[in-house]
Formats: C-alpha cells, sequence, structure tokens
C-alpha cells in the first residue's frame, strides 16, 4: 500500500472527523439559541403585560419596560441572524461531505485504466463529474449568500 494513498486517506479520516466536530458544535449552539428564543419570548411576555396593566405606573418606570422590550427585540433579531448563518454552515458542511464523497468515487474511475474502462464505466464517470460540478454550484451560491448577507449588514 503506497505511503501517497495512506497519507489520503489518513488526510480523509481528518478533513471527515473536522466536519463532524464542526457539525456538532453548530447543533450545540442552534439548540443553545433556541433555549435562549424561549427565555427571551417569556421575558417580552412580562415585559407586554407589565406595559399593559399599568396605567398608574409612573412615565419612568413605562420608558425603563419599553427599553428592556426594545432590547430584547434587539436580542432576538441578533440571535436570528446568527441561526441563520448556522443554518448556511450547516448547508455548506453537508455539501462538503457530498463533494468529498463524489471525489472519492471520481477517483476510482480515474485510477483505472482507460483502455480497462467500460461504456458504462464512462458514463458514470461523466455523471458523477455532472453531480461534482452541480455541487460545487451550490457551494458557490451558499458563499454569494453569506456575502451578501455580510455586505448588508454593514
Amino acid at each position: 500500500y503506497p505511503t501517497w494513498k495512506r497519507t489520503l486517506t489518513r488526510r480523509a479520516r481528518e478533513a471527515q472527523m473536522k466536519r463532524f466536530c464542526k457539525a456538532q458544535a453548530i447543533q450545540r449552539r442552534l439548540e443553545e439559541i433556541e433555549v435562549t428564543f424561549r427565555e427571551l419570548e417569556q421575558q417580552g411576555i412580562k415585559l407586554e403585560k407589565l406595559l399593559r396593566d399599568e396605567d398608574g405606573s409612573p412615565a419612568d418606570q413605562k420608558t425603563q419596560w419599553m427599553n428592556q422590550l426594545l432590547y430584547l427585540v434587539q436580542k432576538k433579531n441578533s440571535l436570528m441572524s446568527e441561526e441563520s448563518d448556522l443554518m448556511i454552515a450547516v448547508q455548506e458542511l453537508k455539501l462538503e461531505e457530498q463533494q468529498w464523497q463524489l471525489d472519492q468515487k471520481l477517483r476510482c474511475y480515474m485510477n483505472k485504466e482507460e483502455s480497462l474502462k467500460t461504456p458504462e464505466d464512462r458514463a458514470a464517470e461523466q455523471e458523477i463529474l455532472v453531480q461534482l460540478l452541480d455541487v460545487v454550484n451550490k457551494r458557490n451560491v451558499l458563499i454569494h449568500i453569506q456575502e451578501e448577507k455580510r455586505l448588508s449588514e454593514l
């Protein structure tokens, strides 16, 4: 078993493990965001009730509650933006994994001697190339979406 094949296999496993760890971290953060959403929702409900029920409260108190409510809305919007970014990252990880699998299949066909390839092998190789191109285009779209989002936030 040549050294370069072992190196490629090891690097592929490392890249796959890295994607897996990143996916786990994203999943944990999405769960944290969901919990925070619920907490913000509860706080918002309390503040709205206070604002509606307290007609005799001083104006300073109402202003303070209103500011707190606006802060909660701002925080929720920030979390929604982060959640959107994480969902894009999840899509990107899925596409990376898909691209890696297609690369592996393509290598099998490309390593085969050209004279030994059947017409089915050539057709399968072409199909894999088409699928690979599709995955690369999808990743490119995600990158454009991220860039547009980043520019709009500036």
